[in-house]
C-alpha cells in the first residue's frame, strides 16, 4: 500500500503526475469541466421534458413521452457516448487532424448547394438546404463545421503572434468567410451569425489588439446597410417585422411577427413561477407556436417554470460557459485554451441570439438553443463540444510547448516573449514548427 500522503494524492489528481513523466500522460481528474457536464446533462433533461410538453397535450391520460422527446433521449445517449470518445484522445492528435475535418465539412457545405442532387438526399426546409437525411436523422454540416471550425483557427494560431498587427488578421478571416459564406447561401443567417463572435473571441484570447477588432466592427457596420438589398424577401421581412415590434406596431402580430408574438405571449402566460404541467401543456398546445419544440424552446420553458425557471436555464448556461473558460484560464498551453475559448463562444452566442429571438429583441433567423431545442445533429454538436472540454482540462500538455500567448507591448508586438516549457527554454516564436 502506498505511503503517499493524501494531500499529495489529490494534488497530482488535479495537476497530473510529476514533471518526470516523460510521455506527461497523466490526467487531471479534479478540474473545471465537470461543471460544464453537470450543466450540459441538467439542460439536456430540461429540454427533453420541455419537448414532451410542447409536443403531447396528454388528453387520454398518457404518461408516455412523445415521439420527438423519445427521439431525443436517443440522440443525447449518442452524443454522451460522443463526448466520452472525444475526450479519450489528447487534444494535439485531435488538432492533427483539424485541417482534414474543417475540409470536410466545407466539401459538405458545398454539396447541399450543388442542384442536381435528389431531393431524397437534401431535402430542402422553408426554402433552406440545410440538412442531408441519412435516414436514421437530418444530418446538418452546419452544426459539425463549427468544431471544425474551432480547431482549424486554434491550430493555425497556437503557434503564432502576427495576428497583433492588422495585415495579420487576414488568414484568421479568410477561414471564416468561406464557411459564413457557404451557410448564409443555403440560407441559414443564424449559424452562419455565430463563427464571428467565436473568431473574435479566440483572437482577444491570442492577444490580438481590440483596436483592431472594434476597427473591424464600425466598418462591418457601416457596410451593413449595403447588403440590404441582396437579402432574400423574407429576410426583409424579418427586419421589417422586428422594427415595427419596436415600434409598438401590432399590426403585423399575425403576419411577419405571428411565431414572434406567439412566443412572448407564452413567456408572459408563465409569469413568475409558471403554470402546472397540465396547464402548461394545454397553452402551449392552443397557443399554437411554430417550431415549438426547436427553435423557440425556451419560451415553453417559462411557460412551464415561469421567470425564476427561465433564469436557471440561463444560469446552467453560465456554468457550462463558465466551466470551459476555467478549463481555458488553467490551460497552459495556446491549442487547448483556444479550443476551450472556441467552444465557449460559439454556446454564448449561440444562447444570446436564441433566447433574444423569444423575447422579440433580435429578429428570427432560425437557430437552435443549444442542448435544449430538438434535433440529432445540434445536440450531437454541443455534446462533441462538451468532451473537447473535458478533453482539454483532463489532459496536460506534452513537450513540447509554449506558454499561452504571453506578449510585451513594450517591445516588439510581433513576437513572444521566451518562454519555459517543462524547465527548458524556447527562444523562438514557434513558427520553425508549423513550415
Amino acid at each position: 500500500m502506498s505511503s503517499m500522503p493524501m494531500s499529495t494524492r489529490l494534488f497530482r489528481m488535479i495537476r497530473g503526475s510529476g514533471r518526470n513523466d516523460p510521455m506527461n500522460k497523466s490526467m487531471r481528474m479534479i478540474n473545471f469541466s465537470w461543471v460544464s457536464v453537470v450543466s450540459a446533462i441538467l439542460i439536456t433533461l430540461m429540454g427533453i421534458y420541455s419537448i414532451d410538453v410542447s409536443e403531447h397535450l396528454r388528453s387520454d391520460g398518457s404518461t408516455a413521452l412523445a415521439a420527438v422527446a423519445s427521439k431525443q433521449v436517443v440522440f443525447l445517449i449518442i452524443g454522451m457516448i460522443a463526448c466520452v470518445l472525444i475526450a479519450l484522445p489528447h487534444y494535439r492528435i485531435v488538432g492533427h487532424f483539424s485541417v482534414v475535418l474543417f475540409a470536410l465539412c466545407i466539401g459538405l457545405l458545398v454539396f447541399l448547394l450543388i442542384p442536381g442532387v435528389p431531393s431524397w438526399l437534401v431535402r430542402p426546409r422553408n426554402g433552406a438546404r440545410a440538412w442531408i437525411n441519412l435516414r436514421l436523422m437530418d444530418f446538418q454540416p452546419s452544426e459539425l463545421t463549427k468544431i471544425g471550425f474551432v480547431l482549424v483557427i486554434a491550430w493555425y494560431m497556437r503557434y503564432r503572434s502576427h495576428h497583433r498587427k492588422m495585415k495579420g488578421l487576414i488568414v484568421p478571416g479568410i477561414i471564416a468567410a468561406v464557411p459564413v459564406a457557404l451557410i448564409t447561401v443555403q440560407p441559414d443567417l443564424g449559424t452562419a451569425s455565430l463563427f464571428v463572435p467565436a473568431l473574435f473571441a479566440m483572437l482577444i484570447a491570442a492577444g490580438a489588439k481590440l483596436k483592431h477588432l472594434m476597427l473591424i466592427v464600425v466598418l462591418a457596420g457601416m457596410a451593413a446597410p449595403a447588403a440590404y438589398p441582396f437579402m432574400k424577401p423574407h429576410q426583409k421581412q424579418r427586419i421589417v417585422a422586428m422594427v415595427k415590434q419596436y415600434q409598438g406596431d401590432d399590426s403585423t402580430s399575425f403576419d411577419i411577427n405571428y411565431q414572434s408574438d406567439r412566443a412572448q405571449t407564452l413567456i408572459g402566460a408563465g409569469m413568475a413561477t409558471g403554470m402546472n404541467d397540465d396547464a402548461a401543456r394545454a397553452v402551449v398546445h392552443y397557443n399554437q407556436l411554430p417550431e415549438a419544440h426547436n427553435d423557440m424552446i425556451f419560451a415553453v420553458v417559462v411557460a412551464r417554470f415561469g421567470f425564476f425557471g427561465g433564469m436557471a436555464v440561463l444560469a446552467l448556461y453560465g456554468l457550462w460557459v463558465g466551466g470551459a473558460l476555467c478549463v481555458a484560464a488553467s490551460c497552459r498551453e495556446p491549442l487547448g485554451r483556444l479550443i476551450a475559448v472556441g467552444l465557449a463562444a460559439f454556446i454564448m452566442a449561440q444562447v444570446v441570439v436564441n433566447i433574444g429571438m423569444n423575447l422579440g429583441l433580435v429578429p428570427i433567423i432560425g437557430i437552435t438553443l443549444p442542448f435544449m431545442s430538438y434535433g440529432g445533429s445540434s445536440l450531437l454538436t454541443c455534446w462533441l463540444m462538451t468532451g473537447l472540454i473535458v478533453n482539454v482540462a483532463l489532459h496536460r500538455p506534452r513537450p513540447p510547448y509554449r506558454n499561452s500567448f504571453e506578449f510585451d507591448d513594450e517591445g516588439d508586438p510581433d513576437l513572444m516573449q521566451p518562454t519555459r516549457a517543462y524547465g527548458r527554454q524556447i527562444g523562438f516564436s514557434g513558427r520553425a514548427l508549423t513550415r
